[in-house]
């Protein structure tokens, strides 16, 4: 029997769930496993699972799934939730975003190194295998939750306005609200509801908004509209277990990607390609493929994306001003990083010069000398700076 595993999140990585989960359903047939989320990735990497575990793409679930019912006899989802209940309208979530749910057998395997964890069939195929799922798992099987839509859509009567509401299940009093990777706003109850009027969020029920954050979702003057259908939406941490490395490992991260890289900062000559993240952390793994160095532009961007970029081995230029929303604990930067902090509210105008008059418009550059862009970088940004941190 072929199964397909989609594992969703840090959580079951860190907590040491997902291998066992491996192990055991190897024992029913040939296994393949493939991550979704970014932070899962460094998890997996973390953790030295990228040659057992698919990090190589950047799906949702229910993509990800979609794609493993070409090939598989029985796919499983497997999350770590908040809670068990939050689990559980996770799993319910992802099945109602699929095309055809009843294609191949389903199952979500929620939290299953708790005593409350469970095993939910997640569609009507699901029965013919969940008994013996259960036994291989040693985790109870349960009803699934009735199939809903957290997504409405409607017609505003007094301006014609097309309304998006969408209900954001799991959350905690105090989290951050993302939005496609951006804080905009934090919640002050555990029933939250987004709004949006014609692309442009207008509200945050049970919560408050931060301006600052839906202005650069929005792409400040440039005024983007937002899909809220189709957006990523999180709440809280972007990886809730301590991340800390191990020593062994910690070197082996390290060590992943030596060269040129670590030598951009000693002054020599060194050529390669350079990067802009500007609000994507949670696309990194994707823009920084083949570089040398990136430029991160915002305080929880560089917290983010510099994290993720310590495991890669690839320093970091990070374009800050103080406004940061504490989204990962202790995040780590690769030696021979430079953070600049600039005077409040200036790190998105410096992060649109830099792309603007030394990469050229674009999003990414092959340069001839690393350092020479690093000096330019700082003389560029020095009017606004504030402090400089070199690692």
């Amino acid at each position: 029997m072929k199964i397909s595993l989609v594992i969703h999140g840090p959580e079951v990585i860190d907590s040491g769930e997902a291998e066992i989960v491996l192990e055991k359903l190897s024992s029913l047939g040939k296994v393949k496993a493939e991550l979704c989320g970014t932070m899962g990735k460094t998890a997996i990497l973390d953790a030295g699972l990228e040659n057992v575990i698919d990090i190589s793409r950047h799906l949702k679930p229910s993509a990800c799934i979609e794609f493993f019912f070409e090939t598989s006899d029985l796919v499983c989802l497997l999350n770590r939730g908040k809670t068990i209940e939050t689990g559980r309208v996770f799993g319910s979530k992802v099945t109602s975003r699929l095309k055809e749910p009843d294609k191949k057998p389903l199952v979500h395997i929620e939290s299953p190194g708790f005593p409350s964890g469970k095993l939910i069939p997640l569609n009507k195929k699901a029965g013919s295998c969940i008994e013996k799922l259960s036994e291989v798992l040693e985790i109870p099987a349960e009803k699934p939750l009735p199939f809903y839509n957290p997504i409405s859509i409607e017609i505003c009567s007094n301006t014609g306005k097309t309304r998006v509401n969408r209900e954001i299940s799991g959350v905690l009093p105090g989290e951050n609200i993302f939005v496609n990777g951006i804080v905009i706003g934090k919640a002050l109850s555990s029933e939250i509801k987004i709004i949006s009027e014609n692309g442009f969020i207008t509200a945050i029920e049970g919560g408050e908004i931060k301006d600052h954050g839906l202005e650069k979702l929005h792409n400040y003057e440039k005024r983007n509209p937002v899909d809220l259908v189709g957006a990523w939406i999180k709440s809280g941490d972007i990886r809730r277990n301590d991340s800390s490395l191990p020593d062994a490992k910690k070197q082996n991260a390290v060590a992943r990607k030596s060269g040129s890289t670590s030598r951009a900062g000693t002054g020599r000559v060194v050529p390669g390609k350079v990067v802009l993240i500007d609000h994507a952390a949670e696309n990194t793994y994707e823009l920084v493929s083949g570089a040398e160095l990136a430029i991160t532009v915002g305080d929880d961007t560089t917290a983010i994306a510099g994290d993720i970029l310590y495991r890669l081995g690839i320093p970091i230029i990070g374009i800050t001003d103080g406004d940061c929303d504490n989204v990962t604990c202790e995040p780590k930067t690769f030696p021979g990083s430079v953070i600049l902090r600039l005077v409040p509210g200036s790190d998105d105008i410096v992060g649109e010069r830099v792309k603007q008059e030394l990469l050229k418009g674009q999003n990414s550059a092959v340069l001839e000398n690393l350092f020479a862009f690093k000096e330019d970088v700082l003389k560029l940004a020095e009017p606004l700076t504030e402090a400089v941190f070199g690692y």
